[in-house]
């Protein structure tokens, strides 16, 4: 069933708090890979593990967390959910006094875990809890939850986590082994307080869920044909689904690249960590103000498809336009990538989850492990850095101008995941369904 307009008002909101909740989390990652790869001393690559600890999540988790939603329902799911982040959140204490980067990577996956949980029930519930084709808008609205979040956790953590960095890295190369020591923990020890205030609030949330009036929804059943049987026996029977799967996967990469390499990449460039920690917002207040236009656009003035191609079409110019230019200005095209972004996730939802009837909650999960591209394209991207670094230096060119280089060149890896978003936008979310 879908609940009227009128009633829609207050599970939207709801829905809407669980998305500045896991936007908040998310996006801290672009604060946390800087921190992590000082205090543990790690390689691009390495220290895009923190992406990619966060992200492999949803494919472990996508297809269990289907089966306990249908169980337990969406309310107790979601409850459950908030309860797992806060244990991930608690494992970073432990983390910090050790300072051993594989117990930060069990606790943001932990985290990830419980994000699975509250993917995997307001994905679908959003998408469906009215009309179809305002689907977009819907999950526009919570874009602009969850990106408000992420702009303000990326603040919030950049101005915790990264002052007195530079000064620290600077003291690194000169002090002694213990010194060295005592710097890099009392670091790590920064993060005690704010995860500590982050576990309690994910605590009271979940237990206020559980209050929360939610009404039950599902999707509309599959069509039936002339002879008055449906024709779809299986979820494989749905091509523009996998079409729709590997579609979020490069998307969520490319924001991920977009999101949490901006800051990494703005040190590289030479900029302070003090300015630098303010570029991943820029990137997300970027996609707010599309969202908002997305809200107002669609579907009375534009169609989710539609929004998608023209999404795609300034994925690749944006991308063309960061490997063309140099300094700021190369960074505030990574930061535009959040406007190529926006509309990518509340478009391919609704086009994908279209026509599926009672295969909606597994099609769901599999767009849930979908977004395990944020854990493998990141690091691929820290890997094509570190390849070109050493390439370059062994060229003859001082470090740090071949760490921008290399930094700068590697955004080519976004071309391609534009390219599939594009395919999807124009043939692939047609693909198997009925005209």
């Amino acid at each position: 069933m879908q609940t009227t307009k009128t009633n829609n008002i207050v599970p939207i909101a709801i829905i809407a708090g669980l998305f500045f909740i896991f936007g908040f989390v998310t996006w801290i990652n672009g604060a946390l890979i800087p921190f992590m790869k000082t205090i543990n001393e790690l390689t691009e690559a390495q220290s895009y593990l923190v992406a990619s600890a966060s992200y492999i999540s949803f494919v472990v988790m996508a297809l269990p967390a289907s089966k306990i939603l249908t169980k337990i329902g969406y309310r107790k799911g979601m409850s459950l959910g908030l309860f797992i982040m806060a244990i991930g959140a608690l494992v970073f204490i432990p983390a910090a006094e050790a300072r051993t980067y594989w117990i930060f990577l069990t606790g943001i996956f932990i985290q990830g875990i419980g994000m699975t949980l509250l993917q995997t029930a307001a994905n679908p519930y959003i998408t469906i809890l009215g009309p179809i084709e305002s689907g977009a808008k819907r999950i526009a609205i919570m874009g602009i939850a969850n990106k408000t979040a992420g702009a303000l956790g990326s603040l919030i953590f950049g101005a915790l986590l990264l002052s007195g960095i530079d000064e620290v890295k600077a003291k690194l190369s000169t002090v002694s082994f213990d010194e060295k020591e005592v710097l890099l923990s009392t670091m790590a020890d920064s993060v005690f307080v704010p995860y500590l205030v982050m576990a309690i609030a994910l605590v009271v949330l979940a237990v206020l869920i559980r209050k929360a009036p939610l009404p039950h929804v599902e999707a509309a059943p599959i069509e039936e044909n002339t002879s008055g049987t449906t024709e779809k026996t299986n979820i494989f029977q749905f091509p523009h689904l996998w079409l729709g799967v590997l579609t979020l996967f490069v998307y969520v990469g490319a924001e991920v690249i977009a999101g949490d390499t901006i800051i990494a990449y703005g040190i590289s460039l030479g900029f302070a960590a003090e300015d630098a920690k303010f570029f991943t917002t820029l990137t997300l207040l970027a996609m707010v103000c599309t969202y908002a236009l997305g809200v107002f656009l669609i579907p009375k003035y534009l169609k989710q498809g539609t929004a998608l191609k023209i999404s795609a079409s300034l994925g690749i110019i944006f991308s063309i336009c960061i490997l063309s230019t140099t300094g700021f200005t190369s960074v505030l095209f990574v930061a535009t990538l959040g406007i190529a972004n926006a509309l990518v996730w509340p478009a391919v939802w609704p086009l994908t989850l279209e026509g599926l009837g009672k295969f909606t909650k597994t099609a769901s999960a599999l767009l849930i492990m979908a977004i395990s591209g944020g854990a493998i394209i990141p690091p691929l991207y820290g890997r094509m850095v570190d390849a070109g670094k050493h390439e370059l230096i062994a060229s003859g060119l001082e470090q740090a101008e071949a760490t921008a280089s290399a930094a700068t060149s590697s955004y080519w890896i976004l071309i391609p995941c534009y390219a599939i978003i594009l395919f999807f936008a124009v043939w692939g979310h047609k693909l198997g369904k009925k005209k």
